[in-house]
């Protein structure tokens, strides 16, 4: 059995009908980008239309935990899949709504954001967050991975009401920030 969290690791597919013609994939499919060309991607009532973002395909329950490697500005968020597709507004915006939870990535360092309120942690960055979600127990938390250690960064406290889906936002300044789905051996 693998130790600590990574006992509770569940591998994520990102689903391309919900993600913004910025993003582009690569990696099989475990990277997305964020590009200034319009993808050719069709159109899909799930799709983000002007946040670059996009949501993994299954909604998670139970104990589960996920790794991401990060370049650039990017937020690693879950959401409800109720999240707003359409427009600029905050109730489309990870993290900025009542329906998601996120946290921003920068080589500056940490903030968490939820409802519109963000929070920073001066914490230096590194390049790989683990994320670990207790659905029942109303945890999630956030944590620096490297080789050595896995450290905590920060933790929300939720009443979950409905499955939530593993996000991310990939901001488009600078370019070539991007996600990658770790595999966690």
């Amino acid at each position: 059995m693998k130790p600590g969290l990574r006992k509770y690791a569940r591998e994520l597919t990102l689903d391309t009908n919900t993600a913004n013609r910025k993003l582009i994939f690569s990696d099989h499919n475990r990277k997305v980008t964020a590009g200034k060309e319009t993808q050719p991607y069709p159109d899909h009532p799930e799709r983000f239309d002007y946040w670059k973002q996009l949501l993994c395909t299954d909604g998670l329950t139970g104990r589960c935990y996920w790794e991401v490697e990060w370049e650039g500005k990017v937020y690693i968020a879950v959401t409800y899949k109720g999240i707003k597709r359409r427009g600029q507004g905050d109730n489309c915006c990870l993290g900025r709504n009542d329906q998601s939870w996120s946290l921003h990535c920068s080589d500056e360092g940490y903030s968490t954001l939820h409802s519109n309120k963000r929070v920073s942690i001066r914490n230096p960055a590194l390049k790989r967050v683990g994320v670990y979600l207790d659905w029942p127990a109303g945890i999630l938390s956030f944590y620096r991975v490297s080789d050595e250690l896995t450290t905590h960064i920060s933790t929300f406290h939720i009443t979950f009401t409905e499955p939530v889906y593993p996000a991310f936002r990939i901001r488009l300044d600078p370019f070539n920030s991007s996600v990658s789905l770790c595999d966690i051996v």
